[in-house]
């Protein structure tokens, strides 16, 4: 008979001492250091464990992880319409983090989905609002624009919106010729500007280079020998020198005092 109750008690025994093995181990939880545990009682909220170890009573319990590290989000390529009327195709990254475990289980149903949705009509709204030069030009401010208002409309979800980030503009073909088109017009007005100013100032110096001429009438007759020479150099050429008539018109005064003195004589 003690036979008999004992071969009946082992395999009870043997399936409770399972079954507190079990819910041991459901007891037991670990939370990595980036991460933490919404713990919920019978469907109501708790808060969070962790880092490490800790228990909860297994089936009354109910702990959900929730990963606090920085998440990349890739803002798909969206279609807008600027404000000045251009069409262009714009894509982003966002990087946003959970500083409210609790918040971010609770308050939404999945807090990177509603991110990453917030994040798209957010870039369009902005596009909408902002032209082509300022988003060319000035990506900062429409960056810095889309940071704030997604992370005003992502705080009650517990989440953290640090960096949003434009990567790529796409441009209509035509719009892209006719921007070629203005920079290049650009790039001939700075030259025309240039050549002009530098024609002006080689007149300015022409005047005062022949003001200083006209004051010292032998400046004349020492640039004229200084292009003679310069022109000597070359050695297969034939230069005919003219006379000057100032050298002549002293030749004549020259014999003029002659012809007076053998008079006088």
């Amino acid at each position: 008979m003690p036979n008999a109750f004992c071969a009946g008690i082992l395999p009870f025994l043997a399936v409770v001492l399972i079954f507190l093995v079990s819910l041991l181990f459901q007891a037991i939880k670990i939370v990595q250091e980036y991460e933490r545990g919404v713990i919920f009682r019978l469907g109501r909220l708790m808060g969070a464990k962790g880092p490490g170890l800790f228990f909860i009573i297994p089936i009354i319990d109910r702990m959900v992880k929730v990963d606090l590290r920085v998440v990349t989000l890739d803002i798909p390529s969206q279609e807008a319409i600027t404000k000045d009327n251009v069409t262009v195709k714009v894509n982003a990254v966002a990087y946003f983090r959970v500083v409210d475990p609790c918040a971010a289980i609770v308050q939404v149903e999945d807090y990177r989905r509603a991110t990453w949705q917030i994040a798209q009509t957010s870039l369009r709204s902005v596009l909408g609002q902002s032209e082509l030069d300022e988003l060319l030009a000035h990506r900062d401010r429409i960056n810095h624009k889309l940071q704030r208002i997604i992370d005003e409309q992502t705080e009650p979800w517990g989440v953290k919106v640090s960096i949003v980030e434009v990567k790529d503009v796409e441009l209509p073909p035509g719009m892209q010729r006719a921007m070629a088109r203005q920079a290049e017009a650009e790039r001939e007005k700075r030259a025309k500007i240039i050549h002009a100013e530098g024609e002006y100032q080689a007149s300015k110096t022409l005047a005062e280079a022949a003001g200083i001429i006209a004051k010292e009438p032998a400046a004349i007759q020492l640039r004229y020998l200084q292009t003679l020479t310069e022109i000597a150099v070359e050695k297969n050429s034939t230069i005919i020198f003219p006379v000057p008539i100032e050298f002549l018109r002293s030749f004549g005064q020259m014999f003029a005092h002659l012809e007076e003195s053998k008079s006088n004589g």
